[in-house]
Order: C-alpha cells, then structure tokens, then sequence
C-alpha cells in the first residue's frame, strides 16, 4: 500500500528542524531540499497596522515535501520513520498509509497530504 505523510500545520512553529535533517540525512549542499518550510504571513485585521507590531500579525508555517522527496526509502525500508518525521520537534508530521491519513485529514482543517 502506498505511504505517505499527514502534516498538521496548525502547530508548526517553522523551526526547520525537518529541513535542516533532511538536508543531512541525503548530503544535501546549502541551497538543495527535500522538504522546506513555506512561511506566510498576513494582517490579523484590515485596518491600524503597525509593521513592527509582531502581533498584528499571523504567521502560518507549512512544511513542503519538495520533488526530491522519497520519504526517506532506505530508512523506510529498515522501519525508520522519515527524518523529517523523526526530528520534528512539534510532531506535525505523521508517516503513514494513505488510506489511513486521508481518514485522519477528514478530521481537522489545516492539514494536508503528502504522496510521493
């Protein structure tokens, strides 16, 4: 059956713990990923505005599982989790079967599936 991982980005804090154990689990060099956390950040309402005001805003982190991704196969196949999965420090992430995440994703919003 096919895995794959569930992320639960409401609790991600954007550490990039994920990343950076990506980046050395695989060699990767500085600029390369398998996996990078995407930030945004919007206004928490539409009027009165202060830039510097760190709580006029929200800040939403998502990890991307990039192309490169393969979940980690040699860990996978000796029964490891991803190291993405293993170093969250937030565990956002789950490694699973697909069938088994999708029912977990019906359950709460933001969240999103990952299938290489």
């Amino acid at each position: 059956m096919a895995k794959g991982l569930l992320i639960d980005y409401e609790f991600c804090t954007g550490c990039h713990s994920c990343e950076m154990a990506c980046r050395k689990e695989h060699g990767l060099s500085d600029g390369e990923f398998g996996i990078k956390i995407a930030e945004f950040i919007w206004p928490k309402r539409a009027e009165g505005l202060d830039w510097q005001r760190t709580d006029d805003w929200q800040y939403t982190y998502i990890p991307v599982p990039l192309d490169e991704c393969d979940l980690c196969a040699e860990r996978t196949a000796a029964g490891k989790l991803p190291t993405c999965v293993h170093h969250c420090q937030a565990k956002v992430m789950q490694y699973g079967e697909i069938g088994e995440l999708a029912l977990a994703l019906a359950e709460k919003p933001k969240q999103t599936l990952f299938r290489p």
